[in-house]
């Protein structure tokens, strides 16, 4: 196919795999080779099954004030 005859999302699609290409070729995975701690595997399992049982996730506003971080928007 020929860039003439693909539509704007078929283009836009080829543009996104090409450039994920070309930054998986320079910059890698930088954690290829490490392995996950299981208390890190233990928590992605329990936010895991959160969700599926349809839970809600941590709090915008519990991350900010963990985190220190202040509160500029007001749907935080």
């Amino acid at each position: 196919m020929q860039v003439k005859d693909m539509t704007v999302d078929q283009l836009r699609d080829l543009i996104r795999h090409t450039v994920e290409q070309c930054l998986e070729e320079y910059l890698g995975d930088p954690d290829a080779g490490l392995e996950v701690k299981e208390e890190v595997k233990q928590k992605l399992l329990e936010s895991m099954k959160r969700k599926q049982a349809g839970e809600s996730s941590v709090e915008p506003g519990e991350v900010y004030q963990k985190l220190g971080i202040p509160r500029l928007l007001k749907h935080c």
